[in-house]
């Protein structure tokens, strides 16, 4: 099956909207309509503090999806990559789709000097931190929230 990762366009906004809304239902969470409209535009906007999309295509068929955004850091010069979301169609998962969409973050991190790369996923994910385990590391870090 012919892959694509590719950057997300305005063409794919019915496709990501299926996507990403299949993300959030995974983590049990919805938003309001305004968060998509508000997302959608700041992924294809050109203000560096948003974020960035890709779109992981078999066959044409828009099957994965991976947001990012690069920020400053008070430990080091350079700029880092927080990887916020990834989410594989249950129909293309073990086929490779969630490690080469994170590769392809990491491939974009290295084009901005951005070495560091990081995500956060909740400690129930067992599937994709089989994939984790395997192309990054763990940290010892906890995240709080504000309550």
């Amino acid at each position: 099956m012919p892959t694509v990762i590719r950057p997300l366009e305005p063409r794919d906004q019915t496709d990501w909207r299926r996507l990403w809304a299949s993300y959030l239902e995974f983590y049990k969470t919805t938003v309001p309509e305004a968060v998509y409209a508000s997302t959608f535009a700041r992924l294809l906007g050109d203000d560096a503090r948003d974020f960035n999309g890709l779109i992981a295509e078999v066959d044409g068929q828009p099957v994965g999806l991976t947001h990012y955004l690069f920020h400053r850091h008070c430990w080091k010069i350079e700029p880092v990559c927080y990887l916020q979301d990834l989410f594989v169609d249950p129909s293309a998962r073990g086929t490779g789709l969630g490690r080469a969409l994170i590769e392809a973050v990491y491939a974009r991190a290295d084009a901005e000097d951005a070495p560091g790369v990081y995500w956060l996923t909740q400690d129930f994910n067992h599937e994709a931190r089989l994939l984790y385990d395997r192309i990054a590391k763990v940290t010892p870090f906890i995240r709080y929230s504000r309550a």
